[in-house]
């Protein structure tokens, strides 16, 4: 399915166009026989092609809300299911930004991926959405010794020219060996500078188990395909030195021996630039971030943030900045404590108010940069971590298309946030935070939000 539109009214954003496709069903005549001439049959009109009649369905400022009484009674019976374990959560009309149901939701959860949406938010409050990472190459004044600088590009990949790469459109070291080449020196060793990052390459909350889990890989500021030790499968471990692992694969392309690169923070310091290459744009790495719930693409781009403020490139500086432009966009995040900018952290903390106003202020009209995030959230049954979701329980399939959200989960933990078009056609924003789940409690999250495209709540 494609991206949903948003809209707003005069006083607020209504949010969303839904796509609906409809496929025509075509029969095909069967061959003419007994008596009748095969050359008859040869002539016969053809059936009409088949076709795809998509639509931008445009949601009513008048479409009815629900009322506060109605929506509780249909959601207490899914809120009963013990499996959501200690849950918080609050859904807002997107239209007038009031509040139709809350639980808990100034309590502080552990909030697994979800925390991603801050980070986008802030990335869009802050950052061009065109802007780029630049890697770059220097020469010494040592001859022959080139020394390879990070500026934070996760994409960079060692794969040959043509051959498929994680990230759509990454930067290659191939180009960079080319540059080298070019500028006349023949490389003899290879340093790694990977300065532009400060602090540890471990959140506080981090299981190191997590490298080969293939959730996260120490935080450097240069890397190939986001640490993966295979880069193209979804199932790969990652690297436990990925920086090193970069500048080893330069060396390989520069005929250097690559036992012999080291890891030399500030190595590039009064060198001169030879080569350099770019990321994609900020919008598609967001994208890959909130699509597929990338960690080490969030933790990069939360130190994007940093840097654009002034602040350190390091986990306490990144979530400085994404709370300083939340704070400044009039987003409530009093009661956050964050040690990342993933949410991967069994540490951090959010509350369902914070993240419901971050959607909330998506679909609205007072901060018109925010408007991408809406675009950006996974599509129930459709798209992202939310693909294979929705489409396997009856009262789960009405909600496929119509809700977009981003997902979080953790060990006993489950949580959403994002955005709905009721059976009325009334736009809804939520969020809702489930720890201490049962075995089931990812059933019971999507029972308790397919209420809002089922239950016909309004007045």
């Amino acid at each position: 399915m494609r991206p949903t539109t948003w809209r707003r009214s005069t006083h607020a954003l209504i949010a969303v166009a839904v796509l609906v496709l409809v496929a025509a069903v075509v029969a095909v005549s069967a061959m003419v026989t007994g008596g009748g001439s095969p050359d008859a049959a040869a002539i016969k009109p053809p059936p009409p092609a088949a076709t795809a009649n998509p639509g931008i369905v445009p949601v009513s400022d008048s479409a009815p809300k629900p009322t506060r009484d109605r929506l509780a009674a249909a959601l207490a019976p899914v809120l009963a299911d013990p499996n959501l374990g200690k849950f918080t959560g609050r859904i807002t009309d997107a239209i007038t930004g009031a509040e139709l149901w809350s639980q808990g939701a100034d309590v502080p959860m552990q909030p697994a991926s979800t925390n991603k949406m801050l980070t986008a938010a802030a990335a869009l409050l802050t950052l061009d959405r065109d802007a780029r990472l630049t890697t770059r190459v220097f020469s010494t004044d040592r001859p022959g010794v080139v020394v390879l600088k990070g500026g934070g590009d996760q994409t960079l990949s060692a794969a040959k020219p043509g051959d498929a790469t994680w990230y759509r459109d990454a930067a290659r070291i191939s180009d960079l060996a080319e540059q080298v080449e070019e500028a006349g020196i023949h490389a003899t060793a290879v340093q790694v500078d990977v300065s532009e990052y400060s602090g540890p390459t471990m959140a506080h909350g981090w299981d190191p188990a997590d490298i080969d889990g293939g959730d996260i890989a120490p935080m450097e500021s240069v890397m190939l395909d986001g640490g993966r030790t295979q880069p193209v499968s979804v199932d790969s471990t990652r690297s436990k030195t990925p920086a090193l692992d970069a500048g080893r694969a330069l060396a390989v392309a520069l005929g250097v021996d690559p036992a012999k690169v080291t890891v030399v923070p500030g190595a590039a310091r009064g060198g001169h630039e030879i080569g350099s290459v770019q990321s994609p744009p900020l919008i598609d790495r967001l994208r890959d971030m909130m699509n597929f719930s990338d960690n080490v693409m969030a933790e990069s781009i939360g130190r994007e943030v940093a840097a654009k403020l002034g602040l350190p490139q390091s986990f306490a500086g990144a979530v400085q900045a994404v709370l300083r432009q939340l704070e400044a966009a009039e987003i409530d995040t009093a009661n956050a404590r964050l040690f990342d900018s993933s949410g991967l952290s069994v540490d951090d903390r959010l509350t369902a108010d914070t993240l419901d106003e971050v959607v909330n202020a998506a679909a609205g009209n007072d901060q018109p940069k925010l408007r991408p995030l809406v675009e950006l959230l996974p599509i129930a049954g459709g798209s992202g971590t939310l693909s294979n979701r929705y489409l396997h329980i009856d009262a789960h399939r009405p909600s496929a298309g119509f809700l977009r959200a981003k997902t979080g989960s953790l060990t006993g933990t489950n949580s959403l946030a994002g955005i709905v078009t009721d059976s009325s056609g009334r736009v809804l924003t939520f969020a809702f935070i489930s720890n201490d789940a049962g075995p089931t409690g990812l059933i019971a999250l999507d029972n308790f939000a397919a209420v809002l495209r089922t239950c016909g709540c309004s007045a």
